[in-house]
């Protein structure tokens, strides 16, 4: 386990989870007892610093969505901790963590969803603003036109509601409501995964745009790598709850160190019918969160699986400056 250490007010690490576990419980059995335990996230700790993007890239059902909303605490950690600005999220009360919530906002992956089917837009996205700001009607209605134009939108879209609108519309209201409140954080869940190419980028240029405007800090979760290289500074590769890797963009793609950012990285596409990539053939499904491997998770599908790797798990170490892996190969 990594020991937290002490911040300083004058960190530049914005956010800092620590060794976050979050399991669920399984229930069986006539009484529904606990029977057993899906280690979703399993001892995960990073960083954020002020204005960053992280990109939080693997597999689906890797835990990357659970790590998002962990944080924010719309699902309940089972141990860990999550500093702030200097606050533990985790230790915060109730109404503690009503006032942070303007600070920390998502945007969820499938936009139809996330919406109120019976609210207005303008209702969707003032909604925030009735709860935590103190001010009248005409004022919030102010700012909801003002967030609608900065995604792209019109004004009388405020009065029609979420059916009205395709994927791409209700992703833009979505990311309207988020800043309404002019948040610090956003975790970002798969917010172009559900939406058309051409539309993707259209997203992802609204979210760099409002990230410079806004100063906003992103967690930005994703399993399209390609996506994940146009809009993140650095990039931590999860596998079955936990982290193998984390770097700078740039030296990410350029070296991966661990077996399973090698064979996500020969997936990806090159815009050139002359030039192939060797492909990283994985073999074997992802083993159960219920169950998972001894040692390294990874070590059932590695192609350059060792001895060790199936004994002991490797500890998650900076090989380089700013770059870490929890791989054996590096050790």
């Amino acid at each position: 386990m990594v020991e937290r250490a002490e911040v300083s007010k004058d960190t530049k690490d914005f956010l800092e989870v620590c060794n976050l576990v979050k399991y669920f419980p399984v229930r069986g059995g006539v009484f529904q007892r606990v029977v057993d335990w899906v280690q979703a996230v399993d001892d995960v700790s990073f960083t954020i610093e002020r204005g960053e993007t992280v990109g939080l890239v693997g597999e689906s059902g890797c835990g990357k969505t659970t790590v998002g909303r962990t944080i924010l605490r719309l699902l309940e950690p089972t141990s860990g901790e999550v500093w702030f600005e200097n606050a533990n999220l985790v230790d915060l009360s109730n109404k503690e963590l009503k006032e942070k919530r303007r600070d920390l906002q998502i945007i969820f992956q499938d936009p139809y969803s996330s919406l109120d089917p019976r609210m207005t837009v303008g209702e969707s996205i003032g909604e925030g603003l009735r709860i935590h700001e103190n001010m009248n009607l005409h004022d919030r209605n102010e700012v909801i036109i003002a967030m609608l134009r900065k995604v792209g939108l019109e004004d009388y879209h405020a009065r029609r509601y979420p059916h009205e609108f395709s994927g791409g519309q209700r992703q833009r209201i979505g990311i309207a409501r988020a800043i309404a409140l002019n948040p610090r954080f956003i975790v970002a869940d798969e917010p172009v995964s559900a939406l058309d190419v051409s539309i993707q980028s259209q997203v992802l240029n609204i979210l760099k745009d409002l990230q410079d405007e806004f100063r906003l800090t992103y967690l930005f979760i994703a399993h399209n790598m390609s996506v994940i290289e146009h809009i993140s500074d650095r990039i931590a590769v999860m596998y079955l709850g936990k982290i193998v890797e984390l770097a700078p963009r740039d030296r990410l793609f350029a070296n991966p160190l661990h077996p399973y950012t090698q064979a996500l990285m020969s997936a990806i596409p090159i815009p050139d019918p002359h030039v192939r990539r060797k492909r990283v053939i994985l073999s074997g499904d992802v083993p159960s969160p219920l169950n998972p491997p001894s040692g390294c998770r990874f070590h059932p599908r590695c192609p350059a699986v060792m001895d060790i790797c199936s004994r002991q798990e490797p500890a998650f170490v900076e090989v380089q400056p700013g770059h870490w892996t929890a791989c054996w190969l590096t050790q």
